[in-house]
């Protein structure tokens, strides 16, 4: 099965490993976009204000800026260590073992607005491109990703299971057809449901990490479910392609 998770606006600082080769990520067939980005990126990079506007950053955020600047020479570290934040707390692969970590590599795939997607042990740097950044003289980066990014992930999976659990912006940058998604949805006391952002992510870096661990291979979305259930979520199966995850 392929896992896709979404990026995050937190990433670690630095890494051990050689500054980004662009050969070495997987879906060669991106290539061509992601050197163009990586061209606008370093290229905004050097007018401070218009980051500021393009990225949504705010006048404390020169950091931000110069780790675009720097995107081709610093340091990378493999993309399961690059990004942080709610999601990937709960994923936790910091706990994996050497065996879970490879699993991990093999199973999760990772959104992202500079590089499309990558593979969770690719090797990236420190950047800051959000999926509704609007660079200059670029169309959305949705129209730039949509016309490459889907028959690469559909390529990618080749016949396994995809399970998309990038959040909709990402999803809009490349969809993949017959894709299970999860919706997490919080349960009030009078019965009624909403969706809220934080438990949203919470949970599904619960499921990612379920999914990761367990020795299934899951072939459709009651063998996901069953999985997740196993791991102490509780689900519902919307339709053939949509997991629900209940909280309270």
């Amino acid at each position: 099965m392929l896992v896709l998770l979404p990026p995050s606006e937190t990433k670690s600082d630095g890494g051990s490993g050689a500054p980004l080769e662009l050969s070495e990520l997987a879906m060669p067939q991106l290539t061509e976009v992601r050197e163009q980005l990586l061209g606008e990126v370093t290229r905004l990079a050097g007018d401070p204000d218009a980051s500021r506007i393009a990225l949504g950053l705010g006048k404390g955020a020169d950091a931000e800026i110069a780790r675009n600047a720097a995107v081709r020479t610093s340091p990378t570290r493999p993309a399961l260590e690059r990004y942080t934040g709610v999601l990937y707390d709960a994923l936790d692969a910091r706990s994996f073992t050497k065996v879970q970590r490879a699993k991990a590599h093999a199973r999760l795939g990772i959104g992202s607005a500079l590089f499309g997607a990558v593979r969770a042990g690719d090797p990236i740097p420190a950047y800051r491109l959000s999926g509704g950044s609007k660079l200059p003289g670029v169309p959305t980066l949705s129209a730039v990703w949509r016309d490459h990014l889907p028959a690469a992930l559909r390529a990618e999976a080749g016949e396994e299971l995809v399970i998309d659990l990038r959040s909709g912006t990402y999803q809009q940058l490349g969809r993949v057809p017959g894709a299970i998604t999860a919706n997490v949805l919080t349960e009030h006391s009078d019965g009624s449901r909403t969706v809220v952002s934080h438990f949203n992510k919470h949970h599904k870096g619960l499921l990612a990490r379920a999914l990761v661990l367990t020795r299934a291979e899951p072939t459709d979305i009651r063998a996901v479910a069953r999985i997740a259930t196993k791991a102490g979520l509780r689900t519902e199966i919307a339709s053939p392609t949509e997991l629900l995850i209940i909280t309270e």
